[in-house]
């Protein structure tokens, strides 16, 4: 189950091959998803659906792909609604197989000290090698490549990196042609680089020597020192790179995931009035969700299990979660609906509105980037963006 790893001229490595049959991955699942509320109040942040599956669900996926068969959770928040809401959508995805194993802080450990919590986990087996992913980040996930390039450079950790437009925003990875990281730049003012750290890295057990048991960004005080003694590779990231932790950039993720999959992996519509439905590029809609004649649907739109769209309704841009109604003529822009929640007819959602679980919209409403906690009511217009219905 293992990708090829040779080369057409073998490299000399510091480690072993990876022979054991088992193969681990750490995701950091962390804080409490402050970011995304009000959507978080009701589940996991890493369990909140991107293209109906958890965020979360994607990593696994590719995850398993490469043959990873064990997964370990850094959690920090809520570990029993993690794994009631995990159990279920592992099923979901055919993955009960998969071994998880959580782990839980009793207090947050940053971004290193979940590694020394989970070491136990990690070595487990005898092995050797693993995976750590920022449990936000959404892209193709290229786990095979990095698992190839990481043991050709006989390396004891490998980063990968993304290419960014604005690098002083970001930490910047300076490394030599050989992919050799040479040091860290936080927010140079001056240019240096413009590959940032993409939250996906694949480790060797002795990286583990280096972690205590308490606070540590792995960021700021791991990588650094492994940088300055060689140790540490970077490979570009193909493609698109999203950290999808905030409404905004969930949205922005949506877009990009759905120019870049297969467009034969999309759900269509189907049913009696399937071709009275107009469903434009980037548009996944589950299979018992149903949709009114006269509508049309995207570019990049997500409509999830149970939803129901009445007729003559326009949304695009937008994540629709299950068990939602829309009432017909309304029209949904730039807009992530919560669970089981009641828009009106004739109603206007635009600009980053987010509703939370459960929010009943009356007919006629306009809602203008607007962020609506979870089983409210909204009898008028929200014209004012940034508006937050408490």
């Amino acid at each position: 189950a293992f990708p090829s790893t040779t080369a057409s001229t073998p490299q000399p490595s510091k480690h072993p091959p990876h022979t054991s049959h088992t193969m681990k991955a750490l995701i950091l699942v962390g804080g409490f998803g402050t970011r995304l509320r009000p959507l978080t109040f009701t589940k996991p942040k890493p369990l909140v659906e991107f293209v109906n599956k958890g965020m979360i669900m994607h990593q696994i996926e590719a995850l398993v792909k490469v043959g990873v068969t064990e997964i370990v959770l850094a959690i920090a928040y809520k570990p029993d609604a993690m794994k009631a809401e995990m159990e279920k959508q592992m099923e979901q995805s055919g993955l009960q197989d998969v071994k998880i194993t959580y782990s839980h802080e009793k207090e947050p450990l940053g971004t290193a000290g979940p590694l020394a919590l989970a070491r136990e986990h990690l070595l487990a087996d005898g092995n050797e090698t693993f995976f750590v992913l920022n449990a936000d980040v959404i892209c193709e996930y290229p786990f095979a490549e990095l698992l190839k390039y990481h043991k050709e450079k006989g390396a004891e950790g490998t980063i990968m990196v993304t290419k960014v437009d604005d690098p002083s925003k970001y930490g910047v990875v300076v490394s030599n042609e050989n992919g050799q990281i040479q040091r860290f730049v936080e927010k140079p003012q001056i240019f240096v680089g413009d590959r940032i750290n993409a939250g996906l890295y694949i480790l060797q057990k002795e990286v583990l020597d280096r972690i205590e048991l308490k606070p540590t960004s792995i960021e700021r005080e791991v990588f650094p020192v492994m940088a300055e003694e060689g140790k540490l590779f970077a490979m570009d990231l193909p493609g698109y790179w999203m950290d999808v932790g905030q409404p905004k950039d969930y949205l922005r993720g949506l877009c990009l995931y759905m120019s870049a999959v297969k467009p034969e992996t999309l759900r269509r519509p189907s049913g009696e009035n399937a071709d009275q439905i107009t469903i434009l590029q980037g548009v996944d809609v589950h299979p018992t969700a149903k949709i009114g004649a006269g509508s049309v649907i995207g570019p990049n739109v997500s409509i999830g299990a149970n939803a129901v769209i009445g007729e003559g309704v326009r949304i695009q841009r937008s994540s629709i979660m299950s068990g939602t109604k829309i009432g017909s003529f309304s029209f949904i822009e730039n807009s992530i609906i919560g669970w089981d929640s009641k828009i009106g007819k004739w109603c206007r959602l635009q600009n980053n509105t987010i509703l939370g679980e459960n929010v009943v919209v009356s007919s006629g409403c306009f809602i203008n980037g607007a962020t609506v906690c979870l089983h409210k009511g909204i009898k008028e217009d929200l014209p004012k963006e940034g508006t937050i219905v408490l």
